[in-house]
């Protein structure tokens, strides 16, 4: 199976942050998964790609041009994409990936995050997506999805694109044992 991993490439995170991506990856490289990601070395990044080779699994790294000339690629990928841009990037790493994980991460994991929960959302892609939710670190998100459902700019059954999972091994439980939801249409009637 091929799982995306969006996450921080920030150095500067606490070691928690660094554990949940190295278990991670450890969790995917001994499954014999193949590790879909943005191709860095930096941050949480280049720990659960190391990890993901260090428990036997393969690496796909998918990084823009501008992110490989600065230097920060992980120059031992199984398999490396450099695309022109952020976007080709993105559609790329879901476009190849059978499942998907949200670690903790900054405004682009938010970003890709969003753009994926709207695809799934609208079946235009399929597969389970998992946040893992280190130190609470997805709580706040969460609320702001209780409050589109609770103000009716979202659906709850179309929340059930996602699970809020407390750690990398429940991340794996959910993606190991997932059932497509029965999704509802996205839009409100005025009724």
């Amino acid at each position: 199976m091929k799982i995306c991993v969006f996450c921080s490439s920030s150095d500067a995170v606490g070691p928690e942050y660094f554990a949940a991506a190295a278990a991670m990856g450890s969790l995917i490289g001994s499954g014999r998964h193949t590790l879909v990601y943005g191709g860095g070395t930096v941050g949480m990044m280049g720990a659960v790609a190391r990890a993901v080779h260090g428990a036997g699994g393969r690496v796909v790294g998918i990084i823009p041009r501008f992110m490989d000339r600065a230097g920060v690629t992980y120059d031992k990928c199984d398999e490396l994409v450099v695309t022109e841009d952020m976007r080709d990037r993105k559609a790329g790493m879901m476009g190849s990936s059978d499942a998907f994980v949200a670690l903790p991460g900054g405004f682009g994991t938010l970003e890709e995050l969003a753009e994926l929960i709207t695809l799934l959302q609208f079946r235009l892609l399929t597969g389970p997506l998992a946040l893992v939710n280190t130190l609470g670190f997805y709580d706040g998100l969460a609320g702001l999805f209780e409050r589109f459902y609770r103000e009716r700019f979202a659906k709850p059954e179309n929340g059930s694109v996602l699970a809020l999972v407390e750690d990398p091994a429940a991340a794996m439980r959910y993606i190991d044992t997932f059932t497509p939801p029965q999704l509802v249409s996205k839009w409100f009637s005025r009724a």
